[in-house]
């Protein structure tokens, strides 16, 4: 069984990875949002869809709307 300080260090290394994840979704999110604004609205879309694949299956977060739909 690990120790407390063990397991500290395994939750700090949990908080970075998910931190990292976030950070490159919100970099992927800026880049659809310029596809859609260049009129590459199909390569954005299928980003967005690969972006709503991962917040589902591999970070466990709902789905959120495409960046061009959100008002921003």
């Amino acid at each position: 069984m690990a120790d407390d300080g063990e397991m500290q260090h395994l939750k700090e290394e949990v908080e970075r990875y998910r931190q990292a994840a976030q950070d490159a979704l919100e970099q992927l999110d800026w880049c659809i949002g310029y596809l859609h604004g260049s009129r590459k609205a199909s390569i954005a879309a299928a980003l967005s869809r690969n972006r709503s694949h991962i917040r589902r299956t591999l970070l466990d977060r709902a789905e959120e709307p495409m960046p061009s739909n959100a008002g921003g």
